[in-house]
């Protein structure tokens, strides 16, 4: 079986070629794991190590260095030997004298940038690997936990020094993901891992939240219970503040009773049910709800209200006149908040 890192650092998905079919495993907890199982087994070898990266380093430089002197060498052999085509050509043949002579320019041109680019690349070499730097490299190879976990070391350097440690990795999926490491000198190590949650069930809501929200629907309306989840610190499977949209879908995923159902189960009156009660126009209803003669409670955030009935019969002339101090009930009213 091979082993194909896709996407690394983004998704950490790993792909299991088998003969058959294409097995793919979310490689997040894997790495995690590995990372773990290496800074147990470096302690005694990361001078070691460090000093193998460094030595590659150093090597590599040197070899491109060398690559990019014999390239401007090139290039002034070349200018050298079209200055004396030049040179030689009987100045009365101008035909012949011109176009050498362009073959000269062209020579200096390409010295000129191959010179640039080599002291542009020296530059480069320095700038990223000078003593400085390179004591700090040395002090954080020292410390392998601290350098395999500082978020600044990049994945390909992680890769580089797995590479010096590591020969494979075995991986066997079945009801758990087995894991068989096999490290530089022969000595190995297993460990199993259980499987990485799907899509699905990593992006649906928590059973204990869409509960608390059940309860909540019974008080609240859909934006007081997003502000109030926001104030708890709880937050979505998107890590994404709550929001009142997010509610009503949550609540039509699940089939949760929305809450003017509820209140209408309850025995609360719609306007048009306390109108035709007491023979008056919806919006003597709208004007007792505001002068408080009906306790209201709000279905949603839009402004509509359901009404309990009254303890006494309102009048139904002149009833809008009359002060009463019996104050609305609405859900911002009720202070029972508990937790999650």
């Amino acid at each position: 079986m091979q082993l194909a890192d896709n996407d690394p650092g983004q998704t950490g998905r790993v792909n299991a070629h088998g003969n058959e079919r294409l097995q793919t495993i979310h490689g997040g907890a894997l790495d995690a794991a590995i990372g773990e199982i290496l800074i147990e087994a470096m302690t005694p070898l990361s001078i070691e190590v460090a000093l193998g990266v460094q030595q590659e380093l150093a090597t590599r430089q040197e070899e491109a260095d060398r690559l990019r002197r014999q390239h401007v060498e090139r290039a002034k052999y070349e200018a050298e030997l079209a200055q004396r085509r030049f040179l030689k050509v009987d100045p009365d043949n101008r035909l012949v004298a011109d176009v050498l002579e362009a073959d000269w320019n062209a020579k200096l041109r390409a010295i000129a940038a191959a010179q640039e680019a080599y002291d542009k690349s020296a530059a480069a070499d320095v700038s990223v690997v000078n003593d400085t730097e390179r004591a700090e490299l040395m002090a954080l190879a020292s410390d392998f936990p601290r350098l395999w976990r500082d978020p600044r070391t990049k994945m390909k350097d992680k890769k580089r020094m797995l590479r010096l440690l590591i020969d494979d990795v075995t991986l066997t999926k079945g009801d758990t993901v087995h894991v068989d490491i096999r490290f530089v000198g022969g000595a190995t190590r297993s460990l199993d891992l259980p499987l990485p949650k799907s899509c699905v069930v990593l992006r649906t809501t928590d059973a204990a939240v869409v509960q608390e929200i059940d309860r909540l629907i019974d008080t609240y309306t859909d934006k007081e219970i997003a502000d109030l989840l926001n104030e708890r610190g709880v937050r979505t499977v998107v890590t994404t503040p709550w929001t009142a949209a997010r509610i009503g879908r949550l609540r039509h995923i699940y089939q949760l009773t929305d809450r003017r159902t509820r209140l209408l189960a309850q025995g609360l009156l719609t306007p048009e049910d306390v109108a035709t009660r007491y023979g008056v126009v919806i919006s003597t209803v709208h004007l007792w709800r505001r002068r408080g003669l009906l306790r209201a409670h709000p279905v949603n955030d839009r402004g509509d209200f359901l009404y309990e009935i009254p303890q006494q019969d309102l009048p139904a002339k002149f009833a809008h006149k009359l002060v009463y101090q019996v104050d609305p009930v609405t859900s911002s009213s009720h202070s029972g908040r508990g937790a999650v």
